[in-house]
């Protein structure tokens, strides 16, 4: 016997539903992990510029410490503008306006040269800033030299977030992870070659590994520029014609979208760094241990990153589409992924908590063993808190696919230092829990912070909200 159509259509459907977040989940995958390696491969550089420093004594990492301090700030406020260019240009991409996603890029790189230009120029003035600050002449004018090899990185560093978030908005964010992991190695010779005078290269030390990243980051730009202009599928967006219009409503909506997310990041920021000076206070051990154990859970968050930028793409291709159900579920999709991911990375930090520390510090020395030890134990305070992290930074992102950012930072200043800082500097010292007090401010935050962020993204969509695509 044959069903009724309606009982056959209604049998069918839960199938189908399925299928289609199925589908859902497997192109943000296609998204994410791209982003995600590449994030990685910037931690990697990092890194590997901090081990060659190292090479060079304290004093030279000390300095490479506070030239950071300086760079941060301006490079974080430009960061988020350039990353208002994934929001445009995905809504763009979604509403089948190629000329307008060439336009979102265009301000965004527009962006990029109007504020670097400034910003470099005030950091060739380090020194005077540090020693204002109280630091001493010698870290001072070691920060000097290394900021002076760092000027004008800053511009093609924005600019190849630019691009890289113009080609993940198109569907293709592999170009942009090829070009890093180059970079990889090159940065890794060239610092190592510039630092020590090798291969026929002056002996430079700070100034050099300062230019070694200049460089690098101007050649991961120029690649970047050029797959853009000569490769499919993005060569068809022409992304260097009429680059010289300015378009200043474009450019306006850029800035409205992008400095809330500069601000978010810097508080977030603010907190984690502060929270080094209260531990500071407790004890040089402690602040081993919290460094290593902050430098884990910034590995971790690397995986929820991409995924955080893979949301912002899929939710503004569905914002394009004018399809509200497609954004609901695109973000929602994007958080049970982080979750899944973030709860597997957790249960393996977990296990191997002692384990981890021994690769930053070895088990040689007895203060090392006891360094170690602490690193542990945060390590498992910590995992009442990665998860929880990885879902802000997605339902950041999710909501970033909105246009809504502004409200995320009022959150931010709310969850990371309202209830955050208060909590940590309470709970550290008032309460006598010490740096473990600082690791449980930590996660206050970020359960509030992740909690705020999922029930603003859920009412927004319930209601089928759509913002007004340019």
């Amino acid at each position: 016997m044959t069903l009724p159509r309606t009982i056959t259509a209604a049998a069918s459907a839960p199938q189908g539903e399925l299928f289609v977040w199925r589908a859902e989940a497997v192109e943000t995958v296609k998204l994410a992990w791209p982003m995600a390696l590449t994030q990685l491969g910037q931690i990697a550089m990092m890194t590997t510029d901090l081990a060659l420093i190292g090479r060079l004594g304290d004093a030279a990492v000390a300095s490479v410490g506070l030239a950071h301090l300086i760079l941060f700030l301006g490079f974080v406020f430009g960061m988020g503008l350039v990353s208002a260019v994934a929001t445009l240009a995905a809504q763009a991409y979604g509403a089948r306006e190629p000329r307008m996603v060439r336009r979102s890029l265009r301000m965004g790189l527009w962006a990029a040269v109007i504020l670097g230009v400034p910003i470099n120029i005030i950091q060739m003035w380090g020194e005077d800033i540090l020693l204002a600050a109280g630091q001493t002449p010698e870290s001072a004018t070691l920060a000097a030299r290394y900021l002076d090899g760092l000027a004008w990185s800053m511009i093609p560093a924005w600019c190849f977030i630019a691009l890289r978030n113009f080609m993940s908005a198109v569907n293709r964010p592999e170009p942009a992870l090829w070009i890093t992991l180059v970079a990889i190695p090159v940065n890794g010779l060239l610092a190592y070659a510039l630092i020590h005078g090798h291969y026929g290269l002056p002996r430079l030390d700070l100034l050099g590994a300062g230019l070694a990243t200049t460089f690098v980051n101007l050649g991961m730009c120029a690649a970047a520029v050029w797959v853009c202009y000569a490769l499919r599928p993005f060569k068809k967006y022409r992304v260097l014609g009429r680059f010289w219009r300015m378009d200043w409503e474009l450019m306006r909506q850029l800035i409205v979208i992008g400095v809330p997310i500069s601000g978010t990041m810097l508080l977030e920021w603010g907190l984690f760094s502060s929270a080094a000076i209260l531990i500071g206070w407790i004890g040089t051990t402690a602040l081993a241990a919290h460094q290593i154990a902050l430098q884990i859970a910034a590995i971790l968050f690397m995986i929820p990153f991409g995924i955080s930028m893979a949301a912002t793409v899929r939710v503004g291709h569905a914002v394009g589409r004018g399809d509200p159900i497609g954004t609901r579920r695109a973000g929602f999709t994007a958080l049970a992924l982080g979750a899944v991911i973030m709860i597997a990375l957790t249960l393996v930090v977990v296990v191997f908590r002692d384990v981890i520390p021994v690769l930053f510090l070895g088990d040689t020395v007895t203060a090392a063993a006891e360094t170690t030890r602490l690193a542990g134990a945060l390590l498992l305070v910590g995992a009442t808190w990665f998860v929880f992290d990885g879902i802000q930074g997605i339902a950041a992102g999710a909501l970033r696919g909105l246009n809504d950012t502004r409200v995320p930072m009022l959150y931010a200043a709310l969850s990371f230092w309202i209830v955050g800082f208060t909590s940590a500097y309470a709970l550290a010292f008032w309460f006598g829990f010490g740096v473990y007090g600082v690791w449980i401010g930590f996660a206050l935050s970020l359960w509030l912070f992740a909690a705020l962020l999922t029930v603003r993204f859920r009412n927004l969509t319930a209601r089928g909200y759509l913002p007004a695509v340019p």
